[in-house]
């Protein structure tokens, strides 16, 4: 898919969609539960769509009403019988890191599929860590596809939680779900906390007792709940998405984002700690952020608990007089493509000058030039782009744009309601 989108002054309200780490770890919840689930505010990303057809596979019945998912289960176990004998996680990240520990819980032999960049990420962490639970497993040198053959034992361990927070959480469910007593599990060099916090909200919210000491010991107690329990869960308005509306609105106008819970844990709210440094004019109300176009200067940041932010964060430093800093790139190597040599090209191609130095990225702010890019199936890469090109000197094209059906498919027709010129 290619989409031209020229420069443009945009002016409107937008409803923040929903969150897909809020929706996935719902999803990864609602199998747990022994009972139903009732999740309003469902998102509609291909990330949502893996981690709902995922459950399914896991024994879960899912149904679909016109405000709500109705999600029945009579909680995962390790006889639970499966509709098949894998699992395919589509392109999610989080997904795989989440329910491969999840399915680990069965005493099946169940395959972990994937597909497009997943089929390259580093999988080793379940190489290691899962025989450690007494689950068999089998990977391609590190890499998907894997096998996994439990049930998993909740043993006491220790792991680095230095890749990705993603995969802590996946064993935070899995914990919660095999403890019989109490169980501590240790963690060290942990990165992204706040998603942490969003996996711990949302268990906590389905009756999971889960502390911690620092993000350094966790300690799990056996869930205590009856299987006529009800559980209703709304899933919040997505920051990762929003940020790049509120780029969009102070580089090129007005724009006012519904939906969002400035008391969220999700790391991208940090975004507004972001605008606030390049001086962008921001109005937080009780149901809606506004933010306008204004003079931005070059700012400073550390985006190592916010990797995701990277995108939006250079499409806004193009636009700030003078040269930005933004720490945390190690953070960037494993994700749907590695997004900071990616920025580096795809801004370079714009007219921006993005410096590598070891873990920081210099942006130096400055005109963005008409160009043709590559999103490089990468959805945040095609929306950086794309917010860019909304006070460029001329039209951006993006090929690959349809990158963005993974956490945001209404993007294009949000940003055009608001008077982007897309076609």
């Amino acid at each position: 898919m290619i989409v031209k989108i020229s420069p443009s002054l945009i002016n409107g309200k937008i409803n923040a969609p929903s969150s897909k780490s809020s929706m996935q770890r719902a999803c990864a919840a609602s199998l747990l539960h022994n009972g139903v689930s009732i999740i309003s505010n469902a998102g509609i990303s291909n990330d949502d769509k893996a981690a709902l057809a995922i459950i399914t596979q896991l024994g879960a019945k899912v149904s679909y009403n016109s405000d709500h998912i109705h999600i029945e289960s009579a909680g995962f176990k390790s006889d639970t019988l499966l509709l098949n004998d894998f699992i395919n996680c589509g392109e999610s990240g989080l997904s795989i890191r989440m329910f491969t520990p999840i399915a680990a819980l069965n005493n099946k032999a169940i395959k972990i599929l994937g597909e497009g960049s997943l089929l390259k990420r580093p999988m080793d962490f379940f190489d290691e860590v899962l025989p450690q639970l007494g689950v068999k497993i089998i990977s391609n040198n590190g890499k998907l596809p894997l096998q996994v053959n439990g049930p998993l034992q909740a043993n006491s361990i220790k792991i680095d939680g230095a890749l990705s927070s993603q995969f802590l959480t996946g064993l935070l469910f899995a914990f919660a779900k095999a403890a019989t007593t109490k169980v501590d599990f240790f963690v060290t060099n942990l990165k992204s906390k706040p998603y942490i916090d969003l996996t711990l909200n949302v268990m906590k919210h389905f009756g999971y007792q889960i502390t911690h000491n620092n993000y350094e010991v966790f300690t799990l107690n056996p869930k205590n709940i009856s299987i006529n329990d009800t559980v209703n869960y709304t899933v919040e308005g997505d920051w990762s998405s929003a940020s790049f509306l509120l780029v969009g609105g102070a580089i090129a106008g007005k724009i006012c984002i519904k939906g969002l819970d400035v008391n969220s844990t999700q790391a991208d709210k940090a975004i507004l700690n972001v605008l606030k440094l390049a001086g962008a004019e921001i109005h937080i109300n009780e149901d809606e952020i506004a933010i306008s176009k204004s003079n931005l200067k070059a700012f400073e940041f550390d985006a190592t608990h916010c990797p995701d932010l990277f995108p939006p964060i250079v499409a806004l430093a193009a636009y700030c007089k003078g040269t930005s800093i933004i720490k945390g790139v190690h953070r960037l190597a494993a994700k749907e493509s590695d997004r900071g040599k990616t920025l580096q090209e795809v801004f370079g191609k714009m007219g921006i000058k993005v410096l590598l130095e070891n873990d920081i990225m210099k942006i130096e702010g400055g005109e963005i030039k008409s160009a043709e890019v590559s999103s490089h199936h990468d959805h945040r890469i095609a929306m950086a782009a794309a917010i860019a090109a909304l006070s460029a000197n001329g039209a951006i094209t993006i090929t690959g744009a349809d990158a963005i059906n993974k956490s945001y498919p209404q993007f294009y027709n949000d940003i055009k309601k608001s008077g982007a010129s897309v076609v």
